[in-house]
């Protein structure tokens, strides 16, 4: 909930307007989502709901993933900011179906997150190991390493398109970039931590896209 309403004011302010229904289209399936996948974990996966909470750059441990975390919040506001900038000067003409095409990669992305969520129950916010973890290597971890990370790529690269903005797209890149530093420190802190995980490695090859990398 807080979150929703931090993109709110990320996306209202900076747009000097309420009369924006791609934001509001966007906010309903963002908290939909957001919410529906929260209820699950409440009743189905109560531990991994606490560890997806205690989330940002203060609850990191390292002090790589403090400094990713921090750049990589920064960015993702950047996304709203610019995108509701674009729909208040009229930067970008966008057709109103790619607006609901990018609501549909929101929504695509974050279905991804939830079988992410309900294959992993040590899917922590933060870069850390548990006591009782063990190598999850099934479901979506079958296909890439990285399987949230994809998801939440093409939420990102939703999101510009469903509040209207082509411009919006620049601010993805800086987003992607840190995420991708993130994945890399995270497998070496893997492969030290998580028994295992060096073997899975050489099974998985690919981090993000099949095929591809």
């Amino acid at each position: 909930m807080q979150l929703t309403v931090v993109l709110a004011v990320s996306l209202f302010i900076p747009a000097g307007t309420f009369n924006y229904w791609q934001a509001w289209v966007f906010l309903a399936v963002f908290f939909t989502a957001v919410l529906a996948i929260t209820m699950y974990l409440k009743k189905e996966d109560p531990k991994l709901l606490e560890r997806r909470i205690k989330a940002g750059s203060a609850a990191e441990t390292q002090r790589s993933q403090k400094v990713i975390q921090f750049l990589a919040a920064i960015a993702f506001i950047l996304i709203f900011i610019l995108s509701a900038l674009d729909h208040r000067f009229g930067w970008s003409v966008v057709p109103w179906y790619v607006a609901v095409a990018g609501d549909l990669l929101v929504a695509l992305g974050l279905l991804a997150v939830f079988f992410v969520f309900r294959e992993n129950s040590f899917a922590s916010a933060t870069i850390e190991v548990a006591t009782e973890q063990r190598l999850i290597a099934t479901g979506p971890y079958a296909i890439v390493r990285h399987p949230m990370y994809s998801g939440a790529f093409v939420m990102l690269l939703g999101v510009p398109l469903a509040l209207g903005s082509w411009w919006g797209l620049l601010t993805v890149i800086p987003i992607m970039v840190v995420i991708i530093w993130r994945l890399i420190d995270e497998e070496k802190f893997l492969q030290i931590n998580l028994p295992g995980y060096s073997d899975y490695l050489g099974k998985v090859k690919y981090r993000l896209l099949p095929f591809i990398w």
